[in-house]
C-alpha cells in the first residue's frame, strides 16, 4: 500500500511556472520568484508563462498548458516543477500524476528555503511547525487513497485507517512544538522585560529580504552574522548590545526578511521572532536603494508590519546600497520639524554611518539628559560610573579641583545612577551646556 511519503522524489532540476491573471492588481513577481528558486539551490531549466482569467480548478493551468509543461519536463529531464502560486492539495496531486514528477507551490518553496536557513533551536521548531501545518492540509485532500481500513490477520474489522494515524501523529507533533515554542516565547518576553527594566532601548532592523540588513547589522555591531546576496539569508533573530555615540547603549536586533505574499502560516509560525520588531523602541526599515522595486518592496514590508502590529512604531528609513547608484552621496533627510526620517548609506562601504548614528541618537533622545554639571572632588565614583556608561561627551577641570562634565544619557538611567550614589540632581551644580543650550532638566 502507498504510504504518506510515497511521492515523487524531489530534485534540483526545475521547470518554473508563472501565470498572469489580468484581473488581479497584486500579482506575483517573476523576478522575485526566480530569486527564490535560486536561493533554494534549484537549477532553473526553463520558465512556462501564460495568462488566464482564473485558475483551473483541476490543474490550476489549462489542459493545453499541462501538455506543454509535460513536454518541457521531458525535454529538460526535470525532476521538479515549481509554481509561483499557491496550489491546493488536489491540484498539486493531479499535476504530479500528469507530469510524473514532484510539484511544489510557492509556499512549499519558501518553507524549503526556511528549512535550509534555520540554525537555532527556535528557528528549526518554527520551520517544522509551518511544514507540518502545510502538510496537514495535504493529508485531508491529497491522500484519499489512505481512507481504507488496514487488513490482515488480527487487523480485520473496525480499526484506525492509515490516514487517521497520520492525522493523529501530525496533531501530536504540532501540539508538542506549539508547547515548546510557547516556552521560548515566555523566555523571550522575560528578556524583553529585563531590557525594559534596564531602560535599554531596542532597535530592530526590518525590511524586504535581501535589502542588506545583515550586512548593516554586522558593520554596526562588529558581528559576523551570515550575509549573502540571496533571499532569506537570515532567518534566526540575532541581538547584540551596541553603543550609539551621543546616546548610549541599545540592543540591536536583526530579523527575518519580509517578502510579498508571505504565507500567513509563516507569519504565525515566526510570530515569536517578529515580536522583537513589534516591541522595538525604533525600527530601522532597510531598503535596497538600487532596486527597481523599491517603492513596491516598502509597501510589502509595511503590510507585514501592519499584520504584527508594528506599523505605528517610530521608524527611520535606511536606504542602503547607495554605492550602486550613479550619485553615491550619503545624506540625512529631515522632516519640517527637523526630525530625521531617512538616511542614505552603504553598509558595504560604510558611507553614511556617522549620519545613521546621529539620526538614531536624535530619535531615541526624547527623554535624554544632555547637560553640563560641576562634580566636586568627592564625586569621583560618580564620574567613573558616567565614563563606564560612555555618557561623558566632554570634560574640563576648574581651579578648585572640581570637574565640569558634559553628559548625555537616558534620563531614567541618569536618575538611577544618582540614586545608587545617594545623590539627587539638586546635589550637582548645573552649568550651561557648551555644545547646546537645552533647558535645565526637571
Amino acid at each position: 500500500m502507498e504510504s504518506l511519503f510515497d511521492r515523487p522524489q524531489s530534485g534540483e532540476r526545475a521547470v518554473l511556472v508563472h501565470i498572469e491573471f489580468p484581473q488581479e492588481t497584486d500579482c506575483e513577481d517573476l523576478q522575485e520568484f526566480e530569486m527564490l528558486v535560486d536561493s533554494a539551490g534549484a537549477q532553473r531549466l526553463g520558465v512556462l508563462t501564460g495568462s488566464r482569467p482564473a485558475p483551473n480548478p483541476r490543474f490550476f493551468i489549462g489542459k493545453g498548458k499541462v501538455e506543454e509543461l509535460a513536454g518541457l519536463v521531458a525535454e529538460f529531464e526535470a525532476d521538479l516543477v515549481i509554481f509561483n502560486h499557491a496550489l491546493n492539495p488536489s491540484q498539486e496531486r493531479n499535476l504530479e500524476r500528469e507530469l510524473k514528477c514532484r510539484v511544489l507551490d510557492r509556499t512549499g518553496l519558501i518553507l524549503d528555503i526556511f528549512a535550509q536557513r534555520a540554525r537555532t533551536h527556535e528557528g528549526k521548531l518554527q520551520v517544522e511547525l509551518a511544514q507540518l501545518q502545510h502538510m496537514s492540509t495535504r493529508l485531508v485532500r491529497g491522500w484519499t487513497h489512505l481512507e481504507r481500513q488496514k487488513g490482515g490477520i488480527g487487523l480485520r474489522g473496525p480499526g484506525e485507517t492509515q490516514l487517521e494515524t497520520d492525522r493523529r501523529l501530525l496533531r501530536n507533533r504540532i501540539t508538542s512544538i506549539l508547547g515548546r515554542l510557547d516556552k521560548v516565547r515566555r523566555q523571550r518576553d522575560q528578556g524583553r522585560r529585563s531590557r525594559l527594566r534596564a531602560e535599554m532601548p531596542t532597535i530592530s532592523l526590518v525590511g524586504y529580504t535581501n535589502a542588506g540588513k545583515s550586512t548593516l547589522f554586522n558593520r554596526l555591531a562588529n558581528a559576523e552574522v551570515y550575509a549573502a546576496n540571496q533571499l532569506f539569508a537570515t532567518l534566526d533573530p540575532t541581538m547584540r548590545r551596541l553603543d550609539i555615540k551621543g546616546f548610549g547603549p541599545v540592543v540591536l536586533a536583526d530579523t527575518v526578511g519580509f517578502i510579498s505574499h508571505l504565507p500567513h502560516k509563516l507569519v504565525e509560525a515566526f510570530r515569536a521572532t517578529l515580536e522583537e520588531a513589534a516591541s522595538a523602541s525604533l525600527l530601522l526599515h532597510v531598503v535596497d536603494a538600487h532596486s527597481d522595486e523599491r517603492s513596491t518592496n516598502i509597501a510589502r514590508v509595511n503590510e507585514v508590519l501592519g499584520e504584527i502590529g508594528a506599523l505605528e512604531l517610530p521608524t527611520l528609513m535606511v536606504y542602503n546600497k547607495i554605492d550602486l547608484l550613479e550619485s553615491p552621496a550619503p545624506r540625512l533627510e529631515l522632516d519640517e520639524a527637523g526630525k530625521p526620517v531617512a538616511v542614505w548609506l552603504s553598509a558595504q562601504t560604510g558611507q553614511g554611518f556617522d549620519l545613521l548614528s546621529q539620526a538614531i541618537a536624535a530619535l531615541l533622545s526624547n527623554d535624554i539628559v544632555h547637560e553640563t554639571y560641576r562634580l566636586t572632588p568627592t564625586m569621583g565614583r560618580l564620574r567613573a560610573l558616567l565614563y563606564e556608561r560612555k555618557a561623558v561627551l566632554a570634560e574640563s577641570q576648574s581651579d578648585n579641583g572640581s570637574m565640569l562634565v558634559e553628559i548625555c544619557m537616558p534620563r531614567p538611567d541618569f536618575y538611577r545612577l544618582l540614586q545608587s550614589e545617594q545623590l539627587t540632581p539638586d546635589d550637582l551644580q548645573w552649568q550651561p551646556c557648551q555644545s547646546s543650550s537645552p533647558a535645565r532638566p526637571h
